[in-house]
């Protein structure tokens, strides 16, 4: 492992990246794309836009989250759709890099009553299911940007090239593109925190503007409100 500079170390946060396998599972799994859970009477989503339906990226059952995480997140089903559609430029008119944006539909149910076993919209290419079936454990640093906050420097080339991990991952520290973007909690205007990052071509296979990485936060005190993010260079 990287030299960790010994002012930074007490930093220190876990994160988990998915390992998951091809093809979907329950309804109430932990997945990336593949069939969501949904109210008998609901439908899925749609963009307001282009009125086609919203691709499924994330499905996240926080009730069987690792150990470490139990209940940090709330519980239920955290889960993430965003539109997709090329023909149309959503992303563009509603500004779909943007927390909270109408491009994108984000939320954390509870799965009470009776699911409905959900047809896959067929009016474009959907993604691939992939089921997350375990997590893997790692140690996870700030950037150099969000180090100054703390009074540190760091100037370690060969740091910044391992920190903050890459990739899909859940929790830990946000690997940012341009620089520190949490939101702001619309309720309580607290600084939202990294629930899962999404990084292009992962798990899904979606690129975020040009090599982008994506951000679900949510409020510590309202856990009912989550959001995305994503930004690129």
């Amino acid at each position: 492992m990287t030299n960790i500079p010994p002012e930074i170390q007490p930093y220190k946060r876990t994160a988990w990246k998915p390992i998951t396998t091809d093809g979907d599972g329950a309804l109430t799994a932990s997945k990336f794309a593949g069939k969501p859970w949904l109210g008998k009477h609901e439908k899925w989503p749609k963009c307001p836009c282009c009125q086609e339906p919203l691709q499924f990226f994330l499905q996240l059952n926080l009730n069987q989250l690792p150990e470490a995480l139990q209940n940090e997140f709330g519980s239920g089903i955290l889960q993430m759709f965003y539109c997709t559609n090329i023909d149309t430029l959503c992303d563009v008119d509603y500004e779909g890099w943007e927390a909270f944006s109408d491009v994108h539909f984000l939320r954390i149910i509870q799965p009470e009553g009776e699911a409905q076993d959900v047809e896959i919209p067929k009016t474009q290419d959907f993604f691939p299911p992939k089921l997350i079936v375990d997590w893997q454990q790692l140690e996870d640093y700030p950037n150099s940007e969000e180090a100054s906050e703390f009074g540190i420097e760091l100037n370690d080339e060969l740091y910044e090239d391992n920190f903050p991990i890459e990739g899909d991952k859940l929790a830990g520290w946000p690997l940012w593109i341009q620089g520190i973007e949490y939101p702001n909690c619309p309720i309580c205007g607290e600084t939202m925190r990294l629930v899962f990052q999404v990084d292009s071509e992962d798990n899904l296979p979606f690129m975020f503007g040009d090599a982008g990485c994506g951000y679900i936060t949510q409020c510590k005190d309202h856990k009912n409100i989550v959001a995305f993010a994503w930004a690129c260079g």
